[in-house]
């Protein structure tokens, strides 16, 4: 299972990579370069695929938490002789505060052991391999630093204490009394075209960045329910965003798998257009108007003018070509293969990335006026791909890797893209054919209200003319294509929990083999606005507490088990957290932010 259960670990970030470190102070996966780029550490898909840990010699046992408003984690480690603190951090640069955290990161894992009480022997290993585990480095001594390089990068770790080398790790003993301080930095960069690594004093570094955090939280106020919960769920989003780019990341990890031993293993480290407009409601309640005018900018740049099928996802900095391949030396977590590296279904066609942008542009509006050229450009063009192929079948929300068909869900976003549009209007530019996207977006609706319906199962269905259900359609209240308490809506969202859901988790379609969180917080913003305010508050706060001790969700639950699957941190399923607890508080006020639903004025 490569070393520690999903859940069992800690988020770092510094606006352009990640590392996850466990409970027992393993840093188990880091991609210093930035979050897609191949990984020093990644024990999470491979026991010799590299490690960097400090844990106490004997027994002990560990309680752990981020200091407050930070991505700074702390675990104190208790031994029958003492107790200390570890502290890590992924270094922001010096004196970077607000909107510039994350910009000019120095690349530096920062980890900062103190005495706390009594005495504690601890025991270091240091185990890097590059390119996801296939090269062990060259470590050589210069000076106080131990350089390990090969192939096009190089790691320099800086210790306290004496280490021993061997080939491609090294080991080190020492004790930690109270009142002790012993600080390590592991620094990354590039061998060709660029300096050194960044040379930084551990405790400096891990202050730092502490501060650096919550100067960007102390920028960001929300007044709505469960504040607690958002407020650590937008810092988590805010750790996936490529600061550079304004990319936000599906999560920092590839190939945890969404069931144990299965093959369902993608890469996740890339940002998705299906995701964007969910993302950008969620800034929008949590941050301020630099931040969306910085993720819009990156979706208008990435996406550009598309001459074929348009891309669903992209690299952090753009890039469309992401294509996948199985890396066979690797063992992958609790055996799960293949373990994939890049994502195949940038290939296909999902028409529901018509919607996102018009959606969230929709949402974002009052920041948009004037309208930008480029992003009138970008909202043009999607409104005019809508109108002509809505009624080609896709591979849907879910990705599905075999035969394309007509997915409801996918119609429904087209015919969201084409709503905003007509919204808009004139504000579209004086060429709009508002009177056309209307007669289109009505053409769409009468489609889904007749073929997605089934008699039989009472609800809407995962595509045209079949009775399967799927979690997707739940979104058809959400983006105001029907309102959640019209007769035929209510009967789906009761079938849909009735059949799909377990202990409060909901998965995607019937066979799915864990709960899907995003889902599941849909489901809660469904029931509220279907008049089950009650219970959908009692879900949501279920939800809530499935998160780990740190507050991170992955993308799903078993519901049997409880254990964590898929990719980890999830920023979608964040993402759910936030705008379902924004759902639920803009219900109170008695206010809504999606735009009501039309009149019925077809069959069905």
């Amino acid at each position: 299972m490569g070393h520690g259960r999903i859940a069992e670990h800690g988020f770092l970030a510094d606006g352009r990579s990640a590392a996850l470190v466990d409970r027992d102070g393993s840093v188990n996966w880091w991609c210093p370069a930035r979050f897609d780029s191949p990984s020093v550490f990644a024990r999470l898909l491979d026991d010799d695929a590299g490690h960097w840990s400090i844990r106490p010699e004997g027994e002990f046992r560990t309680e752990r938490a981020y200091l407050t408003d930070t991505l700074v984690l702390r675990t104190v480690f208790t031994t029958a002789t003492g107790s200390v603190a570890v502290t890590d951090a992924l270094a922001l640069e010096p004196g970077a505060r607000g909107h510039d955290v994350g910009l000019h990161s120095p690349r530096v894992l920062a980890r900062l052991v103190r005495g706390l009480s009594g005495e504690v022997p601890l025991r270091l290993h240091y185990r890097p391999r590059f390119e996801y585990g296939r090269m062990v480095p060259q470590i050589m001594r210069q000076d106080d630093t131990l350089v390990a390089s090969a192939a096009s990068a190089r790691l320099d770790l800086r210790a306290p204490i004496p280490l021993a080398t061997e080939v491609g790790e090294a080991f080190g003993s020492f004790t930690v009394r109270a009142g002790e301080t012993r600080g390590f930095t592991l620094a990354y960069a590039p061998a060709y075209d660029a300096g050194p690594p960044a040379v930084l004093d551990a405790e400096q570094a891990v202050d730092n960045a502490a501060a650096g955090w919550r100067s960007w939280m102390g920028l960001h106020e929300y007044h709505g329910l469960y504040p607690e919960q958002v407020r650590r769920s937008a810092l988590v989003v805010q750790g996936m965003t490529y600061r550079p780019s304004g990319a936000v990341v599906a999560a920092p990890t590839m190939a945890l798998p969404e069931e144990l031993g299965g093959v369902r293993n993608y890469d996740y480290r890339y940002a998705w257009v299906r995701d964007f407009s969910f993302t950008l409601e969620a800034l929008w309640r949590v941050t301020c108007s630099d931040e969306l005018d910085l993720h819009v900018g990156w979706l208008s740049r990435s996406m550009g003018l598309n001459q074929g099928i348009v891309p669903i996802m992209y690299g952090v900095e753009g890039e469309r070509d992401l294509t996948e391949h199985h890396l066979e030396h690797l063992a992958g977590y609790a055996d799960s293969r293949p373990v994939l590296v890049g994502n195949d279904a940038w290939r296909q066609r999902q028409n529901d990335v018509h919607g996102e942008p018009l959606s969230a542009a929709w949402l974002m509006r009052g920041f948009l006026d004037p309208m930008p050229p480029d992003i009138h450009q970008l909202l043009t063009g999607m409104t005019e791909r809508a109108a002509r192929d809505w009624h080609l079948p896709d591979a849907g929300m879910w990705e599905v890797r075999g035969a394309e068909r007509h997915y409801v869900s996918s119609k429904v976003q087209c015919w969201t893209a084409l709503d905003r549009a007509v919204r808009f209007g004139s504000r579209l530019g004086s060429d709009a054919d508002v009177a056309r996207w209307a007669a289109a977006r009505d053409e769409v609706r009468r489609a889904v209200l007749t073929r997605g319906w089934s008699d039989r199962l009472m609800a809407y269905t995962a595509a045209f003319d079949t009775d399967e259900l799927d979690a997707s359609v739940l979104l058809m209240p959400l983006v105001g294509f029907l309102p959640a308490d019209d007769p035929r809506m209510r009967s789906t969202i009761r079938t849909i929990e009735d059949r799909l859901s377990h202990n409060g988790l909901l998965r995607r379609w019937d066979g799915d083999p864990a709960g899907f969180l995003i889902c599941s917080f849909w489901l809660v913003s469904c029931l509220a606005l279907a008049g089950e305010r009650e219970r959908a508050g009692q879900l949501f706060e279920g939800l809530a507490a499935r998160v780990n001790d740190l507050g991170l969700f992955a993308e799903q639950i078993d519901p049997y088990s409880g254990e964590a699957l898929g990719n980890f941190p999830q920023a979608f399923s964040h993402v759910g957290l936030i705008n379902a607890a924004g759902d639920l508080t803009d219900l109170d006020a008695g206010r809504r932010a999606v735009p009501p639903a039309p009149e019925r004025r077809f069959p069905g």
